[in-house]
């Protein structure tokens, strides 16, 4: 019994060994994996297999599925499957010719996990021969995972936030102007024309500016009189020049009174032809256009001059709404608002805050390195001002510096619902979406803050994480932040990442480790582990990322570098 059970068995393992050896083992010499290693981009892992199968390897009934398989501690991710067949099958496969053999081109797709940075690539078969399955061994055709994109989480983490500005100025540029208007042919100043609203706020200007010096200072006034254009050229300059000295004295005597001292700059038009346009223009008179056009074909005054009082005899619009409006004084107070200084911000904020404008307040949180300190401001800001979104939005910026992301999201939607589609908000909503790896969200964010200061490092951001990544670097041109250093690593522009990284003002850990990357992409390899020793000393978080990353350990066997990895 046991020499026939012996025997049975035999015949079953010449049986399996017959059909492996119908299509016969493939072996790593018969595929190219592109990249190798392969590489995650976009939050993907893409490879492109050229295979062949060799002369009179395809039977012609057999079907060869081939899978690829990506196995990493803890898992494995299974590929799109190719299926290809013998000559005889009737099938939609590509068909492999026996006697010649034949090349193809599959591509494969796995979703990225960290995991994965050190992994194989292993294509397995799904072999049949006519009716019967066959056994193929397994092939090993890549090792790991570059992950060099997926730093992208590093970088957002110290992103450039979008800070509501304030509108805070020390010095504001101000101006007040009124107006006298004269009977024609006549520069005496009615008293009628003292108690219209734009000389009453003049005067009222005036002693506004003499009661509080702290907070207004006196520039300079000016005082332009002008003719209208359709009395003859002398008469016009003697109305303009007794107007300017007319309105000129009522200006002194108003100082005078209050008891201000200012530079007085006064000027005189004989013909206000350009006013006269600008109101004709502005008017509701029929055939405007016409009236323009035939005046400005005359370039002599003394002509337009005839022109113009013909024109006034057929347009009584002209005569009795455009050239009264021209006889007449402009005076103008040049004066600047002071605001508090710096240090005067501060002792009020100290003493009460309720007095400080909402721009004070948010300038006060400039003053500060101090985060905890500008919190606090921003905080006060909602109490007192809570229907101004910038302080909620500062807040944000605030959390999600310190990594708090759940408390940035909360104070950007209260922005949000205080004032919607603000570019700040937007901005920084963008970014918590890259952030949370929500790509799609982000882009929609995004194309609502197209003037955002901080856009082109967003967009850059985006693009990255799409695996866009020369549109990246060129969108980053500029850009001094890890981000855009990434971009430019990614797009293979060495000596722009590392001029990015040279400009930086405040580098970190982050900094450090993408320099490593450059050099050691460069073969700088000393410089290499230079770099990298300084990136782990600043956060030793670092070592287990190094100690998986192609980027080094397929560079560094030495013990330096494990030394800086242990």
């Amino acid at each position: 019994m046991k020499l026939l059970h012996l025997s049975t068995l035999a015949l079953g393992l010449s049986l399996t060994l017959t059909g492996c050896s119908k299509l016969g083992s493939l072996s790593a010499d018969n595929f190219t994996v592109t990249p190798n290693p392969l590489e995650a981009v976009g939050g993907k892992v893409t490879a492109t297999i050229d295979g062949r199968f060799p002369e009179k390897y395809m039977k012609k009934k057999a079907v060869v599925s081939v899978i690829p398989v990506l196995r990493y501690d803890g898992g494995e991710a299974v590929g799109q499957r190719a299926t290809f067949q013998g000559e005889k099958v009737l099938g939609n496969d590509q068909t492999i010719s026996y006697r010649v053999g034949g090349n193809y081109t599959m591509k494969t797709t796995f979703d990225y996990v960290p995991a994965m940075r050190e992994s194989q690539l292993y294509l397995t078969f799904d072999a049949m021969q006519g009716k019967k399955r066959v056994t193929l061994p397994e092939v090993k055709v890549a090792d790991g995972v570059l992950a060099t994109a997926t730093l992208l989480a590093r970088t957002i983490a110290t992103a450039t936030t979008e800070i509501a500005p304030d509108a805070y100025q020390h010095v504001i540029a101000e101006k007040q102007q009124a107006q006298i208007k004269y009977l024609i042919q006549q520069s005496k100043v009615r008293s009628s024309e003292l108690t219209t609203t734009s000389v009453t706020d003049f005067v009222r200007t005036l002693r506004d500016i003499k009661a509080d010096q702290r907070s207004f200072q006196l520039d300079g006034i000016e005082v332009s009189a002008y003719a209208s254009p359709d009395g003859n050229i002398g008469l016009n300059t003697q109305l303009a020049e007794a107007r300017e000295q007319s309105a000129s004295k009522y200006v002194k005597d108003q100082l005078h009174q209050v008891g201000l001292e200012a530079d007085l700059d006064s000027r005189y038009t004989a013909e206000d032809w350009e006013g006269f346009q600008s109101l004709v223009s502005a008017s509701n008179i029929q055939d405007k256009e016409v009236i323009l056009r035939v005046l400005s074909m005359y370039k002599d005054p003394e002509e337009r001059e005839q022109q113009i009082r013909h024109l006034s005899a057929g347009f009584t619009d002209l005569a009795d709404e455009i050239l009264p409006e021209l006889r007449r004084s402009r005076m103008t107070i040049h004066y600047n608002i002071i605001g508090r200084s710096d240090s005067e911000i501060q002792q009020q904020y100290a003493a009460d805050a309720s007095r400080l404008s909402i721009e004070e307040l948010l300038y006060a949180a400039t003053l500060t390195d101090d985060d905890a300190a500008r919190a606090d401001i921003y905080t006060t800001a909602t109490r007192l001002y809570p229907a101004d979104y910038r302080a909620y939005n500062n807040l944000g910026c605030l959390a999600y510096a310190r990594g708090d992301k759940a408390a940035a999201k909360a104070w950007l939607d209260r922005a949000e619902q205080i004032q919607q589609g603000t570019t700040e908000v937007n901005t920084n909503r963008a970014i918590l979406a890259l952030a949370d790896g929500q790509v799609a969200e982000a882009e929609g964010y995004l194309a609502s803050a197209t003037t955002a200061r901080a856009y082109n490092e967003v967009l850059g951001q985006l693009l990255i994480a799409e695996g866009r990544y020369p549109q990246a670097a060129t969108a980053m041109a500029g850009v001094s932040s890890n981000s855009a250093a990434l971009a430019h690593i990614l797009a293979k522009d060495y000596a722009s990442a590392s001029r990015v990284l040279d400009s930086l003002s405040a580098p970190d850990a982050t900094t450090d480790y993408l320099r490593a990357i450059v050099a050691a992409r460069t073969a700088k390899e000393s410089k290499a582990l230079e770099y990298l020793r300084a990136a782990v000393a600043r956060d030793a978080s670092l070592k287990t990322l190094a100690a998986h990353d192609l980027e080094f350990v397929t560079l560094f066997a030495d013990s330096d570098f494990q030394q800086i990895v242990k």
